[in-house]
């Protein structure tokens, strides 16, 4: 039998008895609970209008996400605690973040508002001190386009002079309680409704029995990606697993030769450990979405829906990076660049998932990337460049070459690299492998760039590599 889907709300635990698992969080807010503060702007994760926060329970603590609840999918809110722009107020007084907005005019429109609220009070709630960077990176997912960022990024910087505390911090033991008690009971179907199952497994071994039951569901973690089949191609999902609750594959395993991360692992707990290893690895991630859709995105997703553009491939497939791929059967480790067939097609086979993502550690070669987009913040690639570079001296030895952007697969560019290993760093052999690059791919033109365009930011990004390169006098720039 299904399981009810429970959430806390102002100090209580709701329960859902019928869920359509093809129902949004944003859908359930404006039409079930009738709170119309969250707004509805572009149903992808895009513009931030539609911003919410989501606490969870980690070893005691309240965590707090700001998440884009027109792209996440209702069922995967049990077991967690929802805030909305509505539930800041306490005692008819406003929150800090909100006063904090009024006193520096944050808002005209008001469109916008209740999203940049929200994310501000996740900031506020995970950070003692606010700088530009914070700041910067807290509302990079949310657009206005009336009143500008400064009155907002002040009325930010002005929180610094506020107590972090708030009511949310006084009824803190009392949240953590329900937390508990919600997660009492648990069952791996969580919804059935109209012939549409949501599955949440809690470990590999249910979600192995799950997928041989049934071979034809969409797995997801945070549904970034997977949303948008429901929100933009208006599909119906009859079956969806979600494996956002399986701690097993939910980690991190780092050794002197590689790491290993979970498919199920956020991006924004990757990005502070990638940090260490591949700074570049760690600048893309930063323009990867926001930190709405980091919060809940994983590389695992953005391996397996195969996307051309998706960020992480390019780097991942430079730097050699295995995956494991498991089922019921059967476990097998496959290089990245063996993974992807056709625009959108992998080898997964329908009882297959990704265990986990293998990225070796090359701390004495170059590591490079390059993301060029319309937007530095929360855009899609128009093109991403990745290169991993070995050299002696002014000898390159080995080289691993992948762009995003430039075919209906993220690929290696195979004729660059060969025209490029064991020759020396120069003006001419660059020049020679440039060229090469249009016999590597056939880009296509379309809403974010031309063809064209395309084929000239990827031989300006090999150039501006290895331009950095040879005015970089120690190679070893990824020591650790």
């Amino acid at each position: 039998m299904p399981q009810k889907i429970r959430f806390i709300r102002n100090n209580k635990i709701i329960k859902i008895d019928e869920v359509d698992s093809n129902e949004t969080l944003l859908n359930y807010i404006r039409t079930k609970l009738k709170k119309t503060g969250t707004k509805e702007g572009c149903s992808e994760g895009g513009c931030g209008a539609c911003t919410v926060v989501l606490g969870d329970l980690k070893k005691n603590k309240i965590i707090y996400k700001a998440v884009n609840s027109c792209i996440m999918l209702l069922p995967s809110l049990n077991g967690k605690q929802l805030i909305l722009v509505e539930d800041l107020i306490y005692n008819n007084k406003l929150h800090p973040v909100q006063k904090s907005m009024v006193k520096f005019h944050g808002s005209q429109c008001g469109f916008c508002t209740p999203g940049f609220v929200m994310s501000l009070f996740s900031m506020f709630k995970n950070h003692k001190n606010y700088d530009d960077k914070i700041i910067n990176d807290s509302i990079a997912g949310n657009l206005c386009r009336c009143t500008g960022y400064k009155p907002i990024i002040n009325a930010a910087k002005n929180l610094n002079k506020i107590n972090n505390s708030d009511h949310f911090s006084l009824n803190n033991q009392k949240t953590i309680k329900l937390f508990k008690l919600m997660k009492k009971t648990k069952k791996y179907l969580l919804s059935e409704y109209k012939n549409k199952k949501f599955f949440s497994p809690t470990n590999v071994s249910e979600l192995r029995k799950i997928l041989e039951n049934n071979p034809n569901s969409e797995i997801i973690s945070g549904g970034t990606d997977v949303a948008l089949k429901i929100t933009k191609e208006l599909k119906t999902l009859t079956s969806i697993i979600s494996i956002s609750s399986i701690k097993e594959l939910n980690f991190f395993k780092i050794n002197k030769n590689f790491i290993e991360i979970g498919s199920a692992t956020p991006l924004i707990d990757f990005q502070k450990i990638i940090k260490r290893y591949y700074n570049d690895f760690y600048e893309i991630l930063l323009r990867y979405g926001s930190v709405q859709i980091r919060n809940v995105a994983t590389i695992g997703g953005n391996i397996a829906t195969a996307s051309p553009i998706g960020d992480t491939l390019p780097l991942l497939l430079s730097l050699n990076a295995r995956i494991i791929i498991e089922s019921k059967k059967n476990k097998k480790t496959v290089p990245l660049n063996k993974f992807f067939i056709s625009y959108r097609k992998t080898i997964l086979k329908k009882n297959e998932f990704i265990r986990s993502i293998i990225i070796p550690l090359l701390n004495k070669n170059i590591f490079k990337a390059y993301k060029i987009s319309k937007r530095i913040d929360d855009d899609i690639s128009s093109v991403c460049g990745s290169f991993n570079i070995e050299m002696k001296n002014d000898i390159i030895n080995n080289i691993f070459i992948a762009y995003g952007g430039m075919d209906e697969i993220p690929k290696r560019a195979i004729n660059c690299e060969n025209s490029l290993k064991n020759k020396t760093l120069s003006e001419s052999s660059i020049n020679l492998a440039i060229k090469k690059l249009e016999k590597d791919y056939n880009p296509i033109s379309d809403a974010r760039s031309s063809s064209k365009y395309r084929m000239k930011i990827a031989k300006n990004l090999l150039m501006k590599c290895f331009l950095e390169i040879k005015d970089n006098n120690n190679y070893r720039i990824n020591e650790y």
